[in-house]
């Protein structure tokens, strides 16, 4: 099973057009489409309204530079005038693409995160992805980090390349007009070559775009370590941070510290070949750069000197150029951020992708079946378990169990207890036989680490229901039942409830939850620390009492309070079963 055989984050990745194929089904189904659509439309329009303005500027080049040779101060003060008019509607395009272009960037990542939150957080995706190995470490960096990068990418390259190519349709035609009566003299003779400056720019520019794509290509890959790299450094810094008590206890810091300098240094390592691949380029990309300021004005000098254009014609001509030349190099100058949305554009789409596969691609054809109950009954019907040790069965083969059951399921240590939790709560389907839960739901799971949301503690023993769904009284009384009524004062603060309790009183504010719930159906991970702690008669007594009716399934060693439950099952190795593939 992948989730027992993890495999590196890429060794199966999709082609691109399967990237890009998940990535528009993504946009597709935004609810803000619609206004990506309209922004984008803005933009194409203030684009080709600037290419225009463009080529009245260019036009504008030879009445000016010849009003200059000369001498000719009445028509330059009036071609002075005409520039001022131009640059003012410019003026008013480049502001307006700015804020269309900063929105664009705005929504675009709004959509795209949403999208990626929406599609990990449908029930039992996340699970189940987090545990198919390398590709679903560090998600808060895909859904974070690159799904921010990769939207603001997508838009600067891809404004850039509809204005270059807007600007590369427009000015070819005039760069075509103005070298078509281009004259050569060479030895005597007269000769013509048709839109000789346009198959200049082209021979130009192709050869600088396939240099750099030879020498940026590495930088693709280079891209997509580096940020791999800072997602493992920022998973290793936030689980320190979490776990501070713990490793200040145990005097761990010198080797928490020794394992961070570790992981910045596999960050400096990314980063520097990144510098080095980036530098390589720099040669290729600065030195046309270079090489362009007098590159235009070479190509067009000897039709210049033959007489044969006048120096208004010669800037315009380079102008021209310089126009259709950038557009062009429009490869040429973003290679390296090209191969940075390559790179991001690959490490969320292969998450995304992993989201739609979560229930599916995991190499095996062996499923648990669940199906709904008509009947107020689970059933466990043959089961099997896929566990990390071979897969695993219960004592019995067919097991009921029906309201006011209580069913203590036992096992050794690492025979799958907390898996058959996560099973019987549709998460884990790794195995085989079937399991029958009823139609109206209302299961509710008492798990080791209890989860507390950020927010009031009113919020957090209501969740997952609104914080108004039960009365103060209601919780007050859950409260003092469960032997907690010291938090009533700090039922409307607001903290991270996580760090302020341990994980006993957790379990306990779990108790309180069951009493504000009252599910009819309770299976609860590791019952030990419940039942034989100093709050064990308490929890016993709810159970006999408050959750009579309730029926439990739980996990257990059977050294503790068996006389609570009326059954006990035992999870058994399938005999003659290996590990789960």
């Amino acid at each position: 099973m992948a989730d027992l055989n993890p495999v590196r984050d890429g060794a199966e990745e999709p082609r691109l057009r399967q990237y890009l194929a998940t990535m528009a089904a993504a946009f597709h189904g935004s609810p803000l489409r619609g206004v990506l659509m309209l922004l984008a439309a803005g933009i194409l329009a203030v684009i080709l309204a600037t290419a225009y303005g463009q080529i009245v500027l260019n036009r504008w080049n030879q009445p000016f530079y010849d009003a200059l040779q000369q001498r000719n101060m009445p028509a330059f003060l009036a071609q002075l005038l005409v520039f001022f008019e131009i640059a003012g509607a410019l003026l008013v395009l480049n502001v307006a693409q700015l804020w269309l272009n900063q929105m664009l960037h705005l929504k675009l990542r709004e959509a795209l995160t949403r999208d990626m939150i929406d599609e990990w957080l449908r029930p039992g995706r996340a699970f189940r992805v987090a545990r198919r190995g390398q590709i679903g470490i560090n998600p808060d960096q895909r859904l974070h980090e690159d799904a921010h990068r990769l939207s603001d990418l997508s838009v600067d390259l891809g404004v850039g390349l509809l204005q270059a190519g807007v600007l590369l349709l427009s000015f070819v035609g005039v760069l075509w007009a103005l070298s078509s009566g281009f004259v050569f003299h060479l030895w005597g003779d007269a000769f013509l070559i048709p839109g000789y400056m346009v198959w200049a720019a082209i021979l130009y520019s192709g050869t600088a775009s396939w240099l750099s794509w030879m020498v940026g290509r590495p930088l693709i890959a280079l891209n997509g370590d580096r940020y791999a790299r800072e997602a493992d450094l920022r998973s290793s810094l936030m689980r320190v941070n979490e776990q501070l008590a713990a490793i200040s206890v145990a005097s761990g810091e010198v080797d928490e510290a020794r394992r961070l300098q570790r992981d910045l240094a596999a960050v400096m390592a990314a980063t520097s070949r990144i510098v080095f691949a980036m530098t390589r380029l720099a040669w290729v990309t600065s030195g046309y750069g270079w090489v362009t300021i007098v590159a235009p004005i070479i190509i067009a000098a000897p039709v210049y000197f033959g007489g044969d254009m006048t120096f208004g014609g010669l800037m315009m001509a380079v102008g021209a150029f310089n126009q259709f030349h950038a557009s062009l190099r429009w490869f040429v100058d973003n290679i390296g951020s090209i191969a940075d949305w390559r790179a991001t554009l690959g490490r969320v789409a292969a998450f995304r992708l992993a989201l739609m596969d979560a229930e599916t691609a995991d190499g095996t054809a062996d499923r648990i079946a669940f199906v709904p109950s008509p009947d107020p009954v689970i059933v466990l019907d043959n089961l099997e378990i896929d566990v990390p040790s071979g897969p695993v069965r219960l004592s019995e083969p067919h097991v009921e169990v029906h309201p006011g059951d209580r069913v203590l399921v036992t096992g050794a240590l690492g025979a799958g207890k907390t898996l058959l939790t996560h099973t019987i709560a549709g998460l884990w389907f790794w195995g085989r036989g079937s399991i029958s839960l009823p139609r109206d739901g209302g299961i509710a799971f008492v798990v080791r680490d209890p989860y507390m949301p950020a927010g009031t503690l009113r919020a957090a023993l209501c969740y997952p229901r609104d914080a108004d769904a039960y009365s103060t009284e209601e919780i007050l009384a859950s409260l003092q039942r469960a032997g907690l009524e010291r938090l009533s004062p700090s039922l409307d603060r607001i903290a991270r409830w996580e760090h302020e309790f341990g994980n006993d009183e957790r379990r306990m504010l779990s108790i309180a939850q069951l009493l504000l719930h009252r599910p009819g159906w309770i299976v609860i991970d590791d019952i030990g620390d419940l039942t034989d702690g100093d709050n064990g008669e308490r929890v016993a007594s709810i159970f006999r009492d408050e959750l009579a009716s309730a029926a439990i399934i739980a996990m257990g060693t059977g050294d503790g309070r068996v006389d609570l439950f009326s059954r006990t099952l035992r999870l058994l190795p399938v005999t003659g079963g290996g590990p789960a593939n």
